[in-house]
C-alpha cells in the first residue's frame, strides 16, 4: 500500500522537549501537518509563530515534512491578518477553557464582536479552525455548538470553517448542510467509544477532549471516512503528555497517536473493505479543499507485517500500546 503525500490536517507538538520527541514521528510518516497554536502562553504573534515554526523544523531530523502553521483566535484586524497571511496555513479559535491550554479563548460568540475578524478572514482566504464545544453536559458539547456551527456558516458564507475532530452524528449531518462547513475525523475515533474509556475500568490514555461518544456517533464518523467523502480530512489530533499527567488525578486530555496513525489507518480500511478510500482521506481531499500542492512528492509505503506498539516512547504512551498491528511501514 503506498500513499502518496499523507497530510494531518490537526497535530499537536508541544514545545521543548516533548516538541523534540514527539515530531519525528509525524515528520517521517507525513509530508505535512497543521500545527495547533495553543502553547502556553499561544501563539498570537508572527515572530513568536516564526520562532516555533523554526524550532519545529529544527526537530524533524531531516524528514521531507512541512509545517503548517496557524495563530490563535483573536478578533485580529485586517492589516495584521494581511500581514500574517504569508506565514499562516489558518487561525484556530477556542471556546474559553474547552480543552488543554485554551484559557485565554473566546467567551463570547457576539457577531458585533467577531465580525470584523472574520470578515478580513473571507476576504484574505485564510480558514477558520474551530473546537467546536461549549460548556454544557459533557456528553452534549459538541452536538450544542451545532447552532454556533451554522450562525458562523450562514453569517459568513465566504469563510471556510473546519469543524475540528467531530465526534458525533449530528455534526456529520451538519457537515452536509452548509457548503462552507468541512470536518477533520481522527483516528482514535474511528475506534473508540466512552466504554472504551471507561465502561470496564477508566483508561486514562484513551482520554481527549472532546470526548469519545455513542456507537451511533461513531458509525457516522465512520461511514464519512470509509466513504471517502469529500468535505472531510484526517486529522489526528495527536496530542501527547508525559506520564506524570495522564496517570493522576485530574489527568490531561490527550491522545499521543502519531506513531501508529498510518499504519493502523491502512488497517481499518482494509477490515471495512475501503482502502480505494484511504488516499482521500489522508491526503486528497484536504489538497482539494486547501488548494495544497507540493513540488516534491512524498510516498510512504505499508506492507502486512506484524509489529508491537512499544508500551512508551520516552515519557508518553502511545495509543495502542502494546497492542499488535497488522501493517507496517516499509522502510
Amino acid at each position: 500500500m503506498i500513499l502518496k503525500n499523507p497530510l494531518d490536517m490537526h497535530l499537536h507538538l508541544r514545545d521543548a522537549a516533548m516538541l523534540d520527541l514527539v515530531t519525528p514521528f509525524s515528520a517521517r510518516d507525513f509530508k505535512a501537518a497543521v500545527i495547533m497554536p495553543n502553547l502556553i502562553p499561544p501563539l498570537c504573534d508572527i515572530n513568536a509563530l516564526k520562532a516555533y515554526k523554526q524550532r519545529i523544523i529544527k526537530a524533524c531530523e531531516k524528514n521531507d515534512f512541512s509545517p503548517l502553521m496557524t495563530l490563535f483566535y483573536k478578533n485580529y484586524d485586517y492589516d495584521f491578518l494581511k500581514e500574517a497571511k504569508d506565514f499562516i496555513f489558518a487561525i484556530k479559535l477556542y471556546p474559553a477553557g474547552v480543552t488543554t491550554n485554551s484559557s485565554l479563548g473566546l467567551t463570547s460568540f457576539d457577531l458585533n464582536e467577531l465580525r470584523a475578524s472574520l470578515e478580513a478572514m473571507s476576504e484574505l482566504d485564510i480558514p477558520l479552525l474551530v473546537h467546536g464545544e461549549t460548556n454544557d453536559f459533557v456528553m452534549d458539547r459538541e452536538a450544542n455548538f451545532a447552532k454556533i456551527y451554522e450562525t458562523l456558516a450562514k453569517n459568513f458564507p465566504k469563510l471556510k470553517i473546519v469543524m475540528e475532530h467531530i465526534t458525533t452524528k449530528r455534526l456529520c449531518e451538519l457537515l452536509k448542510e452548509y457548503e462552507n462547513l468541512y470536518a477533520t475525523i481522527t483516528l482514535h475515533h474511528l475506534i473508540l467509544t466512552l466504554d472504551d474509556l471507561l465502561g470496564e475500568k477508566l483508561k486514562p490514555h484513551l482520554f481527549c477532549k472532546p470526548i469519545a461518544k455513542r456507537y451511533e456517533d461513531r458509525e457516522a464518523l465512520c461511514e464519512l471516512a470509509f466513504a471517502g467523502h469529500e468535505k472531510v480530512m484526517f486529522g489526528s489530533d495527536s496530542a501527547p503528555h508525559p506520564l506524570s499527567a495522564k496517570e493522576c488525578c485530574g489527568c490531561a486530555a490527550g491522545v499521543f497517536s502519531a506513531p501508529v496513525a498510518l499504519p493502523l489507518l491502512c488497517e481499518l480500511f482494509q477490515k471495512h473493505s475501503s482502502l480505494i478510500n484511504l488516499q482521500k482521506f489522508i491526503s486528497d481531499n484536504a489538497c482539494k479543499i486547501h488548494n495544497l500542492s507540493f513540488e516534491e512528492d512524498k510516498l510512504v509505503e505499508f506492507k502486512k507485517d506484524t509489529w508491537q506498539v512499544p508500551s512508551r516512547y520516552g515519557d508518553v504512551v502511545p495509543f495502542m500500546a502494546d497492542e499488535s498491528l497488522e501493517f507496517a511501514r516499509v522502510l
